[in-house]
């Protein structure tokens, strides 16, 4: 059997066409046309006003936590059950992550845990929509009104994935989004910050450009920014990959359909699989990932699969039981169960867009023959 990865991106558009343009024009750094084509597109995309395109989604969670102007004193509420990245901008902007258990059936933060969070030092929400499927939203956004917070929207992993039909990244007062090549549009390595607040837009355009003051004399400073910018040749790619975005969408959910259809069996031996939609949305599978009954259970699924050369991921590990955090002091003696049980034991099967169906086909197989 040759070996099934769990992600291959999908470049068969434009990729080369607009690459091929870059070079042969000279623009391939952050200077170039395609920067303005993408932004403009990707936000009419997904309904704001403005987009700002930077080196990765995690400079994006950077700026926005500093264009927020949260900083030491403050605390922000997220889910426990996240990438790094998110803790990470608020813990290096010297706020306060205050954290929440995730919901055990969509594996989304747990929205009925926010309120109880929430002191005089709250500034804002982070939610994070894992997997496949968003965060409730409307709880949220009622939650940030009565108490006057703003609400940082990380929608990295949902490229055209929708809540009661609104574009999920349009939620936020400010939201991101990840080019990494697992996502549904890649630019390899890229990020978009978004939002529809003019002054708040300028200042991440400012923050992303080491803080260049635009009318001022080139090289004064009066603030620390970073060099996040997005290049030409970063930007053509996600453009020609945002040609093709309802096809891979449909791709994306046809997949999900087979490994739901295939891997049915395994309900019936104490497997959990992403639940296929919610009363505000239809999961579109960013990744297909499978909760065994028992840690053992998830080890040996993941070794028989290596043994075949089928590669999987764990899932995220909590933000609570990081070791990094741990020897900062922050979260102690904290638990959060279900998020613990996911981290623990999940993990998820090859679910890129690259993916051929009969390779989607011997994995479903694979499985079978260990536990059938």
């Amino acid at each position: 059997m040759n070996p099934i990865p769990v992600n291959t991106p999908l470049l068969n558009g434009n990729e080369l066409k607009y690459l091929t343009e870059c070079i042969e024009t000279g623009w391939i750094s952050s200077e170039g046309p395609f920067i303005s084509k993408f932004e403009k597109q990707f936000s009419a995309y997904i309904g704001r006003d403005h987009g700002i395109a930077v080196s990765n989604g995690s400079a994006a969670l950077d700026i926005a936590i500093k264009a927020l102007n949260i900083g030491p004193g403050d605390e922000v509420i997220m889910p426990t059950f996240t990438i790094i990245s998110p803790v990470q901008s608020v813990v290096t902007a010297g706020a306060l992550p205050v954290l929440v258990d995730s919901d055990p059936l969509t594996w989304n933060m747990d929205v009925t845990q926010i309120d109880a969070k929430i002191t005089s030092r709250t500034r804002a929400i982070l939610v994070v929509h894992i997997y496949g499927l968003p965060v409730d939203m409307d709880p949220v956004i009622e939650i940030a009104k009565k108490h006057n917070l703003k609400i940082i929207e990380d929608a990295a992993e949902m490229h055209g994935q929708t809540y009661k039909g609104k574009m999920c990244g349009s939620f936020g007062d400010i939201s991101i989004f990840s080019f990494y090549p697992n996502k549904h549009i890649t630019t390899g390595e890229g990020g978009m910050i978004m939002t529809n607040d003019e002054a708040l837009a300028q200042r991440c355009k400012k923050l992303r450009n080491l803080c260049f003051e635009p009318n001022g004399p080139r090289f004064i400073h009066h603030e620390i920014g970073w060099n996040y910018r997005m290049t030409n040749l970063q930007a053509a790619l996600g453009l020609a990959q945002l040609e093709q975005i309802d096809g891979f969408i449909e791709k994306k959910r046809d997949m999900g359909i087979a490994y739901q259809t295939g891997l049915s069996f395994l309900k019936d031996k104490g497997y959990q699989l992403p639940i296929e939609k919610t009363s505000f949305s239809e999961n579109i599978y960013w990744v297909f990932g499978i909760i065994a009954p028992t840690i053992e259970e998830k080890e040996k699924m993941v070794s028989h699969l290596s043994e075949s050369k089928i590669g999987t991921r764990p899932f995220f590990w909590c933000m609570h039981e990081q070791p990094v955090f741990q020897k900062m002091g922050l979260f102690k003696d904290e638990r959060y169960p279900i998020a613990e049980k996911l981290a623990r034991n999940g993990f998820y099967l090859p679910s890129g867009l690259g993916l051929k169906q009969n390779q989607q086909l011997e994995v479903i197989s694979c499985i079978k023959s260990d536990l059938i």
